[in-house]
């Protein structure tokens, strides 16, 4: 009776459309106080003193924090953030939007008086934006041990690049820019703290990573960890950016403070003035080949703005430099790529985690070459993609790879051949048509920063009525992840999916987990909720042997029923099998205990960057036709077509639906989105001045899943929200390429930006 590869709906779907879910920013507390942050208005400043009288003085004001009161650093546990950041300022502003005070009131009104009533002296400091100008040597200093501001850089050598591009027929070039990006979730950062009489911390959270959270704010806080638990609630998007944040431990010192629970919920000015955006990249490549379309040698410079502090910025810097260079087979690669302090937004996790702004240069340099030895773009693809079983130069075992089957499959539906001949001649009324494509891949877990351990735990708690509930680490963040994980315990199990329960994450009743980042949700918690079922399904038959007069081996579990393989004439409801095992243990609850540790996963070597950080890797091929008006400039993706090697298709709808809205993040990330800064400072502060896509930009869409059987993840699962997002922009970078001869190669394509382009080289 499995229900693996059927489409089951979210289990919030009814709430949620009814409007009846709770979301972190509605969760409320009896006696709640409301919190608000004082930001700076300079972006590099001393701060010569602070007065909080007046605002003490308000009626209503129950307490204003400094970071003279609390002078805690904040960084990550994970590895990938330096320790340059703070609570709240205390000697410095490094960004607008820098965290100087906070208050906590009976209500917002009262809060935002007392802001404006807290007095800060600063003294203006130079400051730098650019992170060219920052690498200067007479540039002002972000943080004054930091030489040049370079945070860090990392050189990638493999082969010999002078030798392959000697041997090239064709050689191009070019220079590429993405820009700063916000996540655009619908529902902004949100906490709510309180502290009990023992001194213990409960906060909960729209988190992705609660046990990483706790295992930060603990450090930030100076407490053990047993003092904090985090409990997840729903939460209305993240896409990378609702990892650790500085609103949650403020929230906390409030509530300290006070002695009474405190709420803090970001607005959406504050989002874009003080959030964690994607992080921008100027990218410099180089590539050159055969004319039989043989890839030889890619030589690239990357540099990256992190803004004030790190935050999660070397681990996407990592990524960016290393992961594009193991789609297609290719052995000679140089890169320098720089990460550079300014006194800007700091910056953090977006979907794709650096590889939409690396695939956006890579995926257009290598039309860029097919069109040099006038090859088929999908041809050059194919011939030098990876392939099941390579080795690539950066160590990464592909033990499944459907790249070339996606690339395949996608230009067979989009009708690739006969449009790439006549969509140029179909030039009409002022408009130009084109089609275009580029592929990606991305990983299932990434090794690569996490220092102590890659992997996760699951509990599958069954009751004497036969009701399954599972417990992860690791929450959903509304992409279907509980979905996923009821149809596998559903399926060990022999149940149907409806009678399993997935709980929300807690830590104090949870297994530790790393958290849902890195396309890791499905291939490894899937895996180890596989193995706790299959733990509870043994303790099961085990109980029950006897009675079916046989041995646990060979009993059965399928459609509702556990079963005598040798006499399936003796079976038990599955629910008065989980009695008799329950009653023959005193009561005792059927808890099945199960735990995934990725094989062959491997750290990066710190110098070369090799290392085999993922057990499986998912691959991406997308097709986009474009219509440009060649008057005003706009561009309209009229149809996209995307192939996804998923490895195994657990859940078709929440599948096609992680793709829909990957292609739509694409579209705005290719044609729109850009949060632009002027003397540092962010000037949107509403979606009415940051444009995202809406109904009327999206195409036609066609999903198609391309399942690879992987050999590590559940049932041959593997990854595939992150990587959905990551080809869009040159996809359509290289269908307008191919609508107008015009080579675009910074982000976002808008209508001004192209029509600049068309009034320079007419068409």
């Amino acid at each position: 009776m499995s229900e693996i590869g059927t489409s089951v709906r979210h289990p919030d779907a009814e709430e949620k459309v009814s409007g009846g879910l709770i979301y972190g920013s509605d969760y409320s507390l009896p006696g709640m106080l409301y919190g608000l942050i004082l930001r700076s208005p300079h972006p590099h400043a001393k701060i010569k003193a602070i007065n909080i009288d007046e605002a003490r003085k308000l009626t209503g004001v129950k307490a204003v924090v400094t970071g003279s009161d609390y002078d805690f650093p904040l960084f990550s546990v994970a590895g990938v953030k330096n320790v340059d950041d703070r609570l709240l300022a205390k000697e410095k502003v490094r960004f607008i939007g820098d965290e100087v005070a906070a208050v906590a009131s009976v209500d917002l009104e009262t809060a935002a008086e007392a802001i404006k009533k807290i007095h800060v002296e600063y003294e203006p400091l130079p400051a730098v934006f650019e992170p060219e100008e920052a690498m200067k040597n007479d540039s002002v200093l972000v943080h004054e041990k930091v030489k040049n501001n370079i945070v860090n850089k990392i050189e990638i050598r493999h082969g010999n690049i002078q030798k392959a591009f000697s041997q090239s027929d064709a050689v191009v070039e070019a220079s590429f820019e993405t820009p700063i990006v916000h996540q655009s979730y619908l529902e902004p950062q949100s906490a709510v703290a309180n502290w009990d009489a023992h001194g213990r911390l409960t906060m909960w959270l729209s988190t992705q990573s609660p046990k990483l959270a706790q295992m930060t704010y603990a450090s930030a806080l100076g407490l053990p960890l047993d003092k904090i638990r985090i409990v997840q609630l729903p939460m209305g998007g993240a896409f990378g950016g609702k990892l650790e944040y500085k609103l949650h431990p403020i929230c906390a010192l409030l509530a300290r403070e006070t002695g009474l629970p405190v709420k803090m919920v970001n607005t959406r000015k504050d989002e874009f003035l003080a959030g964690v955006p994607r992080l921008p990249m100027k990218i410099w490549m180089k590539a050159g080949c055969r004319k039989d379309g043989t890839f030889l040698a890619k030589q690239t410079e990357i540099i990256a703005n992190c803004g004030a502090y790190v935050n999660y910025s070397q681990g996407i810097q990592l990524s960016a430099t290393t992961r594009h260079d193991n789609l297609y087979r290719l052995k000679n690669i140089e890169t320098d790529s720089y990460l550079v302090y300014t006194n800007t937004i700091p910056k953090g996790c977006f979907r794709g985690f650096g590889c939409p702004q690396s695939f956006f240069a890579f995926e257009s340099i290598i039309d860029m070459l097919a069109g040099e030895i006038g090859m088929d773009p999908s041809e050059f693809r194919l011939k030098n993609a990876s392939q099941k079983g390579d080795k690539t130069p950066h160590g990464w075992h592909l033990g499944s790879c459907g790249l070339s089957e996606a690339i395949v499959a996608s230009t067979k539906v989009a009708d690739w051949k006969n449009k790439r001949r006549s969509l140029p001649k179909k030039k009409t009324a002022g408009k130009a048509y084109g089609i275009g494509m580029a592929c990606c891949l991305h990983v299932s877990g990434n090794r690569a920063f996490l220092p102590f351990f890659d992997g996760a735990a699951s509990y599958v708690r069954i009751d004497e009525e036969g009701r399954v509930m599972v417990s992860v680490g690791e929450p959903d963040l509304g992409q279907g992840s509980r979905s996923t994980f009821a149809l596998i315990a559903s399926h060990e199990l022999g149940i149907p999916v409806a009678q399993v329960t997935v709980s929300r994450v807690d830590t104090d009743l949870s297994p530790h987990g790393l958290g849902t980042f890195g396309d890791r949700s499905t291939t490894i918690t899937g895996s180890a909720v596989r193995n706790a079922a299959i733990d509870a399904r043994n303790m099961i038959a085990e109980a029950v042997a006897d009675e079916l007069n046989t041995v646990p081996e060979e009993i059965l579990f399928r459609e509702g029923f556990v079963v005598s393989k040798r006499d399936p004439q003796k079976r038990l409801l599955f629910a008065e099998a989980a009695k008799t095992c329950s009653f023959k243990k005193a009561g005792e609850t059927v808890l099945g205990k199960g735990h995934f540790i990725p094989p062959g996963v491997t750290m990066v070597d710190p110098e070369t960057k090799v290392g085999n950080i993922s057990c499986a890797y998912p691959f991406v091929a997308q097709v986009a036709e474009v219509e440009v008006n060649l008057r005003t400039g706009e561009v309209k993706v009229l149809s996209f077509w995307a192939a996804h090697d998923l490895g195994k298709t657990m859940n078709p709808i929440m599948a096609e639906g992680q793709v829909h809205g990957a292609i739509a993040q694409g579209i705005g990330f290719a044609l729109m989105e850009e949060i632009p800064l002027k003397n540092g400072k962010t000037i949107y502060n509403t979606f009415k001045q940051y444009k995202v896509p809406r109904a009327t930009n999206m195409p036609t869409i066609r999903a198609l899943f391309i399942e690879s059987n992987d050999p590590i993840g559940p049932y041959g699962a593997k990854g595939l929200a992150e990587p959905a997002l990551t080809p869009v922009a040159p996809a359509i970078a290289n269908a307008i390429f191919h609508a107008t001869g015009l080579r675009l190669t910074k982000l976002p394509m808008t209508p001004g930006r192209v029509k600049q382009h068309l009034a320079r080289f007419p068409i």
